[in-house]
């Protein structure tokens, strides 16, 4: 999508597509790479990695459900936020999206690709559900999390816990993390990369044959519509017609 890749044994790349073939050769260990991530300019303090540490070994145990469909949340004011309104004043952020193609995907936020992450979600959806998501054209993920007096002072990307919904079915629990080293691993390969999708050999040990690593990696807006309410709309390259996608935290 516009910059080149680089190139990482037993995996393929295109700059052009979201939905990226690739043969499957025989899985390797991932090389493991020294972290040169640069802290974010605006880094939060992290507090409470205990609890978070705590909601992830327990939900990570949910199974992904889909039940029958259920509305997206509705944000304050009635609707969910127009990507193209006039005037919408938002700052760009590197977006990535990865997982193994039968793992969980995780959505990984960074100030820029030269930056160690600011979030880590784990979504409550296969990588290779997304894809097919994706293909469609248009994806909507909301992530909503409770509202109570006693998280008056909790920032609303700093909640541990979020039901999760794409397209309007409810998908089951996204789980904030601390990055892991396999995370930071991505993260460094995937430096010199803006935008683009690809795949990554995995860590055969650990996943077996099938351990090749998805991503899809954007610019993202973010726009901060209140206290209770934050939104990730992709930007893709002018002319490009590929996946639409938002993805929605609020509080309700």
């Amino acid at each position: 999508m516009g910059e080149p890749k680089p190139r990482v044994s037993g995996a393929s790349s295109s700059t052009d597509s979201y939905s990226t073939p690739y043969a499957s050769p025989t899985p390797t260990q991932a090389p493991r790479h020294p972290v040169t991530l640069l802290e974010p300019s605006h880094q939060h303090k992290k507090k409470g990695k205990k609890v978070f540490r705590v909601f992830r070994s327990v939900f990570r145990s949910f199974p992904i459900i889909t039940p029958a469909a259920c509305k997206i949340p509705v944000l304050p004011g009635g609707s969910l936020p127009d990507q193209h309104r006039s005037g919408s004043s938002g700052s760009r952020v590197s977006g990535t999206l990865f997982g193994y193609r039968k793992g969980r995907v995780s959505l990984s936020i960074q100030e820029n690709s030269k930056c160690l992450p600011s979030l880590v979600v784990e979504l409550a959806m296969q990588t290779m559900v997304l894809q097919k998501e994706l293909s469609g054209g248009m994806v909507r993920i909301a992530l909503e999390t409770e509202k109570r007096a006693d998280k008056e002072k909790v920032k609303i990307m700093d909640e541990p816990l979020w039901t999760m919904y794409c397209n309007g079915k409810k998908t089951g629990y996204g789980v904030k993390r601390d990055a892991t080293e396999e995370d930071l691993n991505v993260m460094e390969l995937l430096r010199p990369v803006s935008m683009g999708a690809g795949v990554l050999p995995g860590n055969s040990e650990a996943e077996g044959p099938d351990s090749e690593m998805a991503y899809m990696r954007a610019y993202f807006e973010r726009v901060v519509g209140s206290k209770d309410s934050e939104t990730f709309y992709m930007l893709s390259p002018e002319g490009n017609n590929g996946p639409e996608l938002s993805i929605f935290f609020v509080r309700v």
